[in-house]
């Protein structure tokens, strides 16, 4: 059988994946990565990345990239084995799902999402992923597994604890739901990477084979290096991301522990200057999820005449809570200074296409006054 790398370079011309049930995206796809337009013949796949205005970027994948990114994968979990999709097919997590999977020589087990995520859905998902007694493992993001944990019926909770690994990326994950996860026998896995690294590429803070993490000393940004990088971008040559040669520099604020493993701070680019005070969102929001009604969170700034930016969150709850208990509870963890001004329960964070949180669907939902006190 030809490795996956093999298989990849065989294929024909570098294949860009479109949502199946969304027209607009697709479009939107195809118009700013101009398949009809030469490219680099060492690109694979064009994977754009997720973000929810302006001009999406296409990160040019090679076939040694994936390659390497599902092989080092197959060691950090022990084995290979057959995998079970709950996510888009059309976004990195998705397809390097399927890839690891159809490397172990299997069809991947493809749960319907084009509704939502249905935890009922996972027993027979199980089943079949593991029958013959292969080793199975699924990819989900934080919301998903709340839902498993939260809402998905006794034997959903079982059959993920069948799995040998369930990947969990996307968004930051609170410590109570790593706790109930653990506590029900699953084993969760942390990740961190993004499109231009192959999905991820940072297992529970510690680097993937042959990938190398730096923290530079000027913003605590978090630096990148390994088999598994992008050729670059497919509509933004020259983008200061791989200026560096053999790095990617991402957006994101990190922190190496005395153990060598990598903290995730938040993102530089999301940072929020209130009252002279940089705030980053993920902080505010790793304060929240501490709380045991809260659910999921996200953070957002809005414009202040006074502070220049103030801090908003919208939650979902498990439990009932109020906006000053939230508050309160901020302030007891980070300061007075770093509580939200506002607090927004919701019945659901929106989502990108690829499972991340849609901040700025949020921040205009908070500026429209249709959430928000």
């Amino acid at each position: 059988m030809p490795t996956l790398a093999e298989a990849m370079a065989d294929r024909g011309p570098a294949l860009l994946p479109v949502p199946a049930d969304d027209p607009a995206r697709t479009r939107i796809l195809v118009e700013a990565m101009r398949p009809e337009s030469p490219i680099d013949p060492s690109a694979a796949l064009v994977v754009s990345t997720s973000g929810s205005t302006g001009t999406p970027k296409g990160a040019m994948l090679p076939a040694t990239a994936l390659s390497a990114s599902a092989a080092a994968t197959d060691l950090a979990l022990g084995g290979p084995g057959r995998w079970i999709l709950t996510l888009p097919g059309h976004h990195i997590a998705g397809i390097q799902v399927m890839l690891r999977s159809l490397r172990a020589g299997h069809e991947p087990v493809i749960v319907d999402v084009s509704r939502g995520f249905d935890p009922a859905a996972l027993p027979a998902a199980v089943e079949a992923c593991t029958d013959g007694g292969l080793r199975g493992y699924t990819s989900l993001v934080p919301g998903q597994l709340a839902k498993v944990l939260d809402e998905g019926p006794a034997e959903a909770v079982a059959a993920l604890a069948r799995l040998n690994a369930v990947l969990l990326g996307g968004a930051a994950t609170a410590p109570q739901l790593l706790e109930r996860a653990a506590d029900a026998g699953i084993r969760v896995v942390r990740t961190y990477g993004m499109s231009e690294t192959a999905g991820g590429c940072v297992y529970d803070g510690v680097p993937l084979d042959g990938v190398t993490v730096e923290v530079d000393d000027d913003e605590g940004r978090v630096w990148l290096a390994g088999p598994q990088l992008a050729l670059g971008y497919r509509n933004a040559p020259g983008h200061r991301a791989f200026d560096r040669e053999g790095w990617f520099r991402t957006d994101d604020a990190g922190q190496i522990d005395r153990e060598g493993r990598l903290r995730i701070l938040g993102r530089l680019d999301e940072a929020l200057s209130v009252g002279g005070l940089t705030l980053l969102p993920q902080a505010l929001e790793d304060a929240l999820r501490q709380h045991a009604a809260v659910v999921d969170v996200v953070v957002v700034g809005l414009p202040d005449p006074r502070l220049g930016t103030t801090p908003v969150a919208a939650v979902t709850l498990r439990a009932p809570a109020s906006a000053d208990d939230l508050r309160a509870h901020v302030t007891g963890l980070l300061g007075e200074r770093s509580a939200p001004s506002s607090v927004a329960v919701v019945d659901e964070l929106p989502v990108l296409p690829g499972g991340k949180v849609d901040r700025r669907a949020i921040a205009d939902r908070f500026a429209g006054g249709t959430i928000g006190e």
